[in-house]
Order: C-alpha cells, then structure tokens, then sequence
C-alpha cells in the first residue's frame, strides 16, 4: 500500500490523481491532501476519501471543517499547512499538484522528510532547479515526473544509459490558437484561449500553454530532471497529443511514448513506478488507425515568443528563469481578469526580464525574494495599463 500527501487536491490534475487512487483502492490510499478556493469540492473530497490531515487555505475554513468533520481528521492552514501535508509522516509519496512557486517549499521539505516527489508543479524546478535537484541527491530521493511530457521522456530513458542520449524532444499541441497568426491574436478573448482543442486543464496551464510558455517551462524543467545541456532539448510541434515526447539517441534510434491525452496514465506511473497498475478497460485506448494521421512542424520563435524567452531564462541561468516565472504568473493572472489583452503577456515578461540584474547560484532566501519583487513590479505596470 503506497499512501499518498496530495497537494492541490481541488485542482485538475488532484482530482484526475483521486480517480487514480479510487480505482486502486488495494495499492493506494489517501492519507493527506491540501486545497484552494474551492471548498464545497474539498469537502466532498474529504467525505469521500477521509484523509487523516487536511490543509486549508485560511484560518476560517479551517476553523469551519474542524466543527463539521470528526476530530480524527486533523485541519491546518496556510503555507505551514502546505508543508505539514508534505512532510505527513504517514505518507510514503508527495504528489505536488499545486500551481505556481507557492509549491517549492513544501517540495524541499518533503525531500528533507525523504519522502518520494512525484511532481507535476513545474515551477519548483523552473525558479529553484538547482535547490531542489541538489537535495533530492542529499537525501537519496526520487523525483518522479508527472507532466506528460516529461513522464513520456522518463520512461523511454528506461533501461538505458545517459551516455548515449542524443537529445530529448519535447511535444507540444500548440494551444487554442496554434492555427492563428500572431496578427490574429490581438483580440483573442479569455474564453477563446481556455478552449484548449486536446487537454482538459486549469485555466493558467491552459493560457500557458496557449502562449507555449507552459512547453518553455517544460524545457527548464527537463533541464534539471534529465540533467541536459539546452542545446540538447528539442520542442515539436504536434497537434494530435499522440506522441507524450521522445528521446534520439547516439545511433539515430527515437523512442517515443505514445498515448491517448489522459493524464491519469502519467500520473498513475509515478505510482505504480516501477511497475505498471492496469487501467480500467471502460479507459479509452489508443487506436492509431483510427487516427489515420500525425501531424509535426518546427515552432516558430517568432510566433511564440514566451518559447524563445524561456529558452533564454534557462540558459542564462541563476534568478532569470524565477523572474520568467513569477512575471508570467502575475501577467496570466492580469490576462484571466480582463486587465491586459493576450500579447501583452509576453511584453510584460520581456519587459521584466530585461530590466533584471541575474544572480547566479541563488540561495532560497534570494529566489524568495527576487519572486516577490517580481511580482510586485509585474502587478505595477498591470495597473498603470
């Protein structure tokens, strides 16, 4: 029995993690879990799956729950509340399931508990990469991925050697927009860009990936995960979502993972890892000729240029990629609410990354820092506009 801490239960990809854990109730189990906003979900959850802790986000909803549910269940809040789920003793696996740098923290110290990461909050490694990889090798801890992307990577690397890796290829759908010009752009509404034409997710990865800065993020992650120099990490274009990613090797072999777009298969192998559970047979399996047809082309740096200045923020290093970060989340943010149009997402980041000095080799207090200051600067200019 593998117990499982999942932080940001309420989101997509915790609740596609509690559909995983309800159809393996003899292998995995629920012991932990932290939610958002959404507290009418978190309640269900919490009836369903009777977790023994349970964060909130504030004092209040905590106080609430406390005189609802039995006295077993213990309630905490707040940023302590997220690190005291991740660290639940009980727990054998820490699905990082939050979105944004608010999840670095508590990675790091679910790492200094040794518990198992499996991670699909790409910002801790796009703003810490370097923390947390690092203590991951202290502590002998596995961070398992759970991006589909990097999860494909993952498993076409097993049973091979590092050494003969040519190159990784990311994969990426291209968004709600991937068939319109830049020109075609300037007008696009909130609701056009979260009808994303492959994947059903949150609204920020989903604006994210409509600017392909999610795909950016992907690359500094697969950075750190995989250990590789930029210049050997490749993006492709694939509008399909059959293709997860592939690896090239030094003889010219690709290996690709291929699957229907379900994330539940991702996350069910960083569970399952290094085994496989089965999936349900009512699950929708992948029929290739039923597709008939794979599609693939080069992006154009142009056309998505949150994907050239990712590519830069990794490979400059130091506090750049946690500006990158911090300045998209607070733009997406402005975008969602109606303050700033489309484009003006990557003119708010460009902007910010260009007015900041990088600081190589950051301690967690400077990324802390640098990330507020970010933030704050980015919220600046969104309401002078």
């Amino acid at each position: 029995m593998k117990k499982i801490s999942l932080l940001g239960a309420t989101g997509s990809i915790g609740q596609q993690t509690l559909d995983v854990i309800e159809q393996h109730p003899e292998k995995l189990q629920l012991v932990a879990m932290s939610i958002g906003e959404n507290v009418a979900l978190g309640r269900e959850i919490i009836h369903k799956f009777s977790p023994k802790l349970v964060s909130v986000k504030s004092k209040e909803t905590c106080e609430i729950f406390k005189s609802e549910f039995s006295s077993q269940i213990q309630f905490v809040y707040g940023d302590e509340g997220l690190v005291e789920v991740a660290t639940f003793n009980e727990a054998t696996i820490v699905l990082n399931a939050v979105v944004g740098s608010v999840g670095l923290l508590p990675t790091l110290k679910a790492i200094e508990a040794k518990k198992t990461i499996a991670l699909a909050n790409k910002e801790t490694l796009v703003t810490a990469g370097h923390l947390v990889m690092d203590a991951a090798k202290r502590h002998n801890v596995e961070i398992l991925p759970v991006d589909s992307e990097h999860s494909a990577i993952f498993q076409c690397l097993q049973g091979e050697k590092e050494k003969n890796v040519e190159k990784i290829i990311l994969t990426a759908s291209g968004g709600s927009f991937r068939d319109r010009t830049r020109e075609e752009l300037k007008d696009v509404t909130v609701k056009d860009a979260l009808n994303h034409p492959n994947w059903s997710m949150g609204a920020k990865i989903t604006i994210d990936s409509a600017t392909m800065m999610n795909k950016g993020l992907e690359v500094i992650e697969a950075h750190w995960l995989f250990d590789l120099p930029y210049e050997q990490i490749d993006v492709l274009l694939h509008k399909e979502s059959i293709i997860h990613s592939m690896v090239e090797f030094h003889d010219s072999s690709v290996i690709a993972q291929l699957g229907t777009p379900d994330m539940r298969v991702p996350i069910q192998y960083a569970f399952s890892y290094p085994d496989r559970f089965p999936m349900p047979a009512s699950k929708e399996r992948l029929h290739l000729w039923e597709i008939g047809k794979l599609h693939f082309s080069k992006p154009d740096f142009d056309r998505y240029r949150a994907l050239g200045l990712a590519f830069h923020a990794g490979k400059t290093g130091g506090t750049l990629p946690t500006v990158l970060n911090a300045a998209n989340e607070v733009a997406v943010s402005g975008f969602l609410n109606g303050k700033i149009s489309f484009l003006e997402i990557e003119e708010l980041i460009e902007g910010t990354m260009e007015k900041h000095d990088t600081i190589k080799n950051p301690s967690l207090d400077i990324i802390q820092q640098v990330d507020f200051e970010t933030r704050a600067f980015v919220r600046e200019l969104i309401e002078k506009k």
